[in-house]
């Protein structure tokens, strides 16, 4: 199984850094990262041309003019330059533990998506990590969701469950074979400003029988503190993911096939 880990990134180069530093120290290698780059501007550009010429695996910058957010159609573009058989999504915010990728693999089934949970850390751990590049200890302050650090076969085994809502959907930690993502055309790219695209891309995933895996202590990132994006485009998206709700859609329009090398 070929593994592809796609990483979302926009402007916060110093993030990014610690994010790449991290999949370095995976205990299992994916077999290619690809950056969806929503338009960063060219210092994000600079830092990835600078690791290509020593990174252990293929690094791909995929971007994309900045006229919004759009990460919708940023993981569809990196998807579209996928090789991998599955494909594992992160934010540019979430840094690994080297157990990370290995879970992902290790827990993946045909008939099922993963959902991953997080550890958020305040300011000053997070300014710890930028700094340092190392994760933090469970016994460390500044940490939510303790327990997410703990990675335990034994208590994932107990606690993983099927869960198949799009309740506590996350995309900063996801991951799906790339078949059941182009069955369902991928995110929707009508979706413009942040929220509810994940949400609407899993009731589509679940709507055409495949399943959600809600993953415990095991597979857990480490979030790093940000101010939260504007909601201004709420309105517009909740509408969209209801149209998903009370059509049953499995298929969107405006997804992957759209995608053009020339955007």
């Amino acid at each position: 199984m070929k593994t592809s880990l796609i990483i979302t990134t926009y402007n916060w180069k110093e993030a990014l850094s610690a994010v790449l530093d991290s999949v370095l120290y995976q205990s299992i290698l994916p077999d290619e990262v690809i950056i969806a780059d929503d338009g960063s501007r060219d210092d994000t550009k600079k830092l990835i041309n600078e690791l290509q010429k020593e990174y252990p695996i293929s690094l791909i910058h995929s971007w994309q003019a900045d006229i919004g957010f759009r990460a919708a159609e940023s993981r569809n573009r990196a998807i579209s330059k996928a090789t991998g058989d599955y494909i594992i999504i992160i934010d540019g915010d979430i840094v690994l533990p080297p157990s990370f990728v290995a879970s992902h693999i290790n827990n993946a089934k045909q008939g099922q998506f993963i959902q991953g949970g997080r550890v958020l850390l305040n300011k000053e751990r997070t300014d710890e990590v930028l700094k340092r590049h190392k994760i933090p200890k469970i016994w460390q302050s500044g940490l939510k969701n303790r327990h997410n650090t703990i990675n335990c076969k034994q208590l994932s085994s107990m606690f993983s469950k099927i869960s198949n809502s799009d309740r506590s959907t996350r995309s900063c930690n996801m991951s799906f074979w790339l078949s059941d993502i182009k069955k369902v055309n991928g995110f929707n790219n009508d979706f413009v400003g942040w929220g509810r695209e994940d949400s609407e891309f899993v009731l589509r995933l679940l709507n055409s029988g495949v399943n959600r895996l809600y993953l415990k202590f095991a597979g857990a990132g480490y979030h790093l503190y940000h101010k939260e994006n504007s909601r201004m485009s709420l309105p517009k998206n909740d509408q969209l993911l209801k149209n998903t709700i009370s059509s049953k859609s499995t298929y969107c329009e405006n997804g992957l096939n759209e995608i053009k090398e020339s955007k």
